[in-house]
């Protein structure tokens, strides 16, 4: 398996200014022809130790980032319904032949909740990512998924402990719900503290898509200090997931965590081919969103989203 190892801006996606920019600090997005909007909070550049000593695949590193937004919760089914039910999209886009998802083979909430704030769940990248694409469209603004390191640095928010609260995982309970107080489903979001930087969610509930390929040796081929890595995929599975889930245990919550994509996770699709869209057995997987800074120009948009969405 062969893995492109890149940083965002080496996909042109951090040098060019695109319009003016806005004031770096906190604040809500409405979603045009709706009355649903999101918050994003401000993420200063910087550098941290990504990685920790606690698993193979997780040695540690230094990394700088270019300073972004990040979405206060995870993305909801209140926001992906309007792209899901956008009759208009597929006949104003000129770029895919099918914008939108075809419908599930199953019902992904199995019940668990979709109106009121509960987190869109079993999307693959694919769809998350299409996602994003469509709210450029509605909004002029960039959004994508976070790559690894920018997801580690803003669920560590300053801190160098094995949770952003500290080691004592007796207290994972006042901030995410997994396995040991969700009663094996999801939850709204925002019901739990969030962290140092005011981020829900980011442990437990649903577990989030980032932009990276998964390789166990990821970080071994690091340089010393890396500036805005991300592993840039190149085949379909695995990729990497971050946060843990609802069913998981609090090992499987640290902040440094790293968990893969699983085909498992479609078994019961009997599409042929199985759907680029939808993972029928992941209930537990979601995502939220990052907009950079400096935002790419048109063109280095369209090469982003042409670099994910053709795999």
């Amino acid at each position: 398996m062969r893995f492109e190892f890149l940083t965002v801006a080496g996909l042109g996606l951090s040098l060019n200014v695109f319009g003016q920019q806005p004031a770096f600090e906190k604040y809500k997005q409405a979603i045009p022809g709706s009355a649903v909007q999101f918050e994003m909070i401000p993420v200063k550049a910087g550098s941290f130790l990504m990685g920790s000593s606690r698993a193979a695949d997780e040695k540690p590193h230094q990394v700088e980032l270019s300073a972004f937004w990040m979405g206060a919760r995870e993305v909801t089914h209140d926001e992906f319904a309007l792209y899901l039910n956008d009759e208009t999209y597929a006949e104003n886009s000129a770029v895919d032949a099918i914008t939108r998802p075809s419908r599930p083979y199953i019902e992904v909430t199995l019940g668990m909740g979709k109106e009121g704030g509960f987190p869109a769940n079993s999307m693959k990248q694919h769809g998350a990512l299409m996602y994003c694409k469509w709210l450029y469209e509605k909004t002029g603004i960039f959004y994508r998924l976070p790559t690894e390191a920018e997801w580690e640095y803003a669920c560590k928010a300053g801190t160098k402990t094995t949770y952003f609260f500290g080691d004592d995982s007796t207290h994972l309970k006042d901030y995410a719900w997994y396995g040991a107080n969700s009663d094996q489903k999801y939850h709204e979001t925002g019901l739990k503290k969030p962290n140092p930087w005011g981020f829900y969610d980011m442990l437990g509930n649903v577990q989030e898509w980032v932009l990276d390929q998964y390789g166990a040796d990821t970080y071994n081929k690091r340089e010393k200090l890396t500036q805005d890595p991300v592993a840039v995929p190149t085949v379909k599975h695995p990729l990497v997931v971050r946060g843990g889930n609802y069913n998981d245990p609090a090992k499987s919550l640290r902040s440094a965590k790293r968990s893969s994509s699983d085909l498992v996770w479609n078994r019961r699709d009997p599409q042929i081919p199985k759907s680029k869209w939808w993972n029928a057995d992941a209930p537990f997987v979601g995502f939220r969103l990052v907009r950079p800074l400096l935002q790419p120009s048109k063109q280095e948009v369209e090469k982003f989203f042409e670099t994910y969405l053709t795999l």
